[in-house]
């Protein structure tokens, strides 16, 4: 059995992406190790073997918050949406820096037991009856396991395999994950701590991760909220002169769906706002020679069809558009994946262009 995939190729933003992720994992590493060694101080000196676990597992826990902050962020603000861009190799950064942490544990703690260091680190503390003295490793082996299977599944021929919407359905696998490792530092180094500075690190990050995300879930609503819930044959979008060149305006329709109508070179089209690939939000992409690229991974729609460039075989609905004087109105009905619409000129283009 095979399934055929186009990848998306390697660029100089996701090099630069890597090379700044990278910097930056180094970075909290040194400070964590020699600039900072107090920041986790405790009764007894402890070794430099567990020092160095910690490090690795603070470094993981930065980086899965530093991710679930990127997406409601990008969502509130569009100047975050360069950081949504290649976010999947943000994970499986943090996989490997988590897999570190784990090898440090099970070579230290776990090295010198009489039973085999993966059966002492699953049996050598059962007292689950108990919160104090809890076996907080668990929740730590949990989500190292989904954060595994999440980057292992991370490449694009697994979506494409395992169709989009179940790929998407695994990947939120991400929000339990992440309240394991909270409870992970939570019921393990927390209790041991006497200098609270990583404490308040860990409260304030997990903290900002539901903050964020509650946020950005009000926003959306309230952005839905203002739409009135119309029944009529067109649906009103907005004025013409409140379009700029080679941006959309979105819309959601009362069907639920989003429409990204466009303005490009004087004429205008309209498209689906989901992209085909993670479902990313099409109508916050500018266009260049009338393809608009997707924020989230790059991937290419012709605004009049709604087909991606060969070798690109990836669709999305377009609608149809009219200007009633100067109001651009769209049919809810979308046309089929692919389906090309003769873009609609708008009069006097020059005159009516303006900022977003």
């Amino acid at each position: 059995m095979s399934v055929k995939y186009t990848p998306v190729q390697w660029n100089t933003n996701k090099y630069i992406y890597d090379a700044v992720m990278l910097v930056g994992v180094a970075l909290f590493l040194y400070v964590f190790l020699y600039a900072a060694p107090g920041i986790l101080s405790h009764e007894r000196p402890i070794d430099p073997q567990v020092h160095n676990a910690r490090a690795f597992g603070a470094c993981a826990f930065v980086m899965l918050t530093v991710i679930l902050c990127i997406g409601p962020l990008a969502r509130l603000d569009k100047r975050f949406l360069p950081l949504l861009y290649n976010r999947r190799h943000f994970g499986v950064m943090t996989v490997f820096v988590a897999l570190t942490h784990a090898s440090y544990i099970l070579n230290w703690y776990f090295a010198f037991s009489s039973s085999d260091k993966f059966e002492a680190l699953l049996f050598a503390n059962t007292s689950y009856s108990q919160l104090a003295g809890f076996p907080f490793e668990v929740f730590g082996i949990f989500a190292l396991l989904v954060l595994v299977i999440l980057s292992a599944t991370s490449h694009d021929f697994w979506m494409k395999f395992l169709t989009p919407p179940v790929w998407k359905r695994i990947h939120y696998l991400i929000y339990p994950a992440y309240l394991s490792v909270v409870a992970h530092v939570s019921l393990g180094i927390l209790q041991d701590q006497q200098n609270h500075a990583f404490t308040v690190i860990f409260i304030g990050g997990a903290v900002a991760v539901g903050v964020l995300h509650l946020m950005a879930a009000l926003h959306e609503r309230r952005a839905d909220a203002a739409i009135s819930a119309e029944t009529a044959e067109w649906i009103d979008i907005c004025d013409v002169s409140e379009m700029s060149d080679g941006f959309a305006k979105i819309r959601l329709l009362p069907a639920g769906d989003r429409v990204a109508v466009y303005l490009n070179n004087g004429t205008l089209s309209a498209i689906s706002n989901a992209c085909a690939h993670q479902n990313g939000p099409l109508g916050e992409g500018r266009i260049i020679d009338c393809l608009v690229t997707c924020p989230w991974h790059g991937f290419q729609y012709d605004v009049t069809s709604g087909q991606s460039p060969a070798p690109f075989t990836e669709k999305v609905p377009t609608y149809n558009l009219r200007l009633e004087g100067t109001r651009v109105q769209v049919d809810p009905a979308a046309n089929p994946p692919g389906t090309y619409v003769e873009p609609v000129p708008v009069p006097d283009h020059a005159a009516q262009e303006a900022p977003a």
